[in-house]
């Protein structure tokens, strides 16, 4: 894939979209319907007709992930230090990812199998979760630097909540494999900062209110 910075923007939009959704998980056990199954089907996109694609081709779906951009990029004084930390230990288990030969193998081969039973349930179905919280410990997990999930213990010690946590985290992996590809790295948000929130402006403008 091409660098550009279009396609860097909508992949971190559905990063911080995925992490939005843990977030709101953890603290409140909540999530948006049909935010959660754009963000889940993203992972199993792994062919997309373009990049927007793997969002369902509708900025609408990713606007809370523009939005989020804007805001941890251009005002400091609005920036989430916890969301922060998500975002800078899910770019380094991409990062472990692209290194391990092994482990991207057996990625590949599990998300080829999940295609299968996607045939069968929906990606939102329990039976799914659980295969891609499955999909995360085999090979995300085992890479090491394991990300601190912080909200309700009441919550977070549900077993439910656990493979939902895992299924977003794997989502959010995913969009960090869409951002190297498309030239972004840590740099960028330190030399293109402004760069990025004026792309991703242009995009939310493009949205409906």
């Amino acid at each position: 894939m091409q660098s550009s910075l279009s396609t860097q923007i909508i992949a971190l939009a559905g990063l911080s979209q995925a992490i939005c959704l843990l977030q709101s998980l953890a603290r409140h056990n909540k999530l948006e319907p049909e935010l959660y199954q754009t963000t889940l089907a993203s992972i199993a996109n792994l062919n997309p007709e373009s990049p927007l694609a793997v969002y369902g081709d509708d900025l609408n779906k990713i606007s809370g992930g523009l939005q989020t951009i804007i805001t941890q990029l251009e005002d400091s004084t609005k920036r989430d230090v916890e969301f922060t930390r998500y975002l800078v230990g899910v770019l380094a288990l991409e990062r472990k990812l692209n290194k391990n030969r092994a482990n991207m193998a057996e990625l590949g081969k599990q998300l080829a199998q999940l295609e299968r039973q996607l045939q069968h349930f929906a990606v939102t179905d329990d039976t799914i979760v659980g295969r891609l919280a499955d999909i995360y410990s085999d090979c995300i997990s085992s890479l090491g630097s394991r990300i601190q999930v912080y909200g309700q213990p009441d919550v977070l010690k549900q077993t439910v909540v656990q493979q939902k946590v895992r299924a977003l985290l794997l989502a959010a992996v995913r969009a960090a494999v869409l951002w190297r590809q498309a030239g972004g790295s840590r740099l960028n948000f330190i030399f293109q900062r402004r760069k990025l929130v004026a792309a991703a402006k242009h995009l939310l403008a493009q949205t409906t209110p």
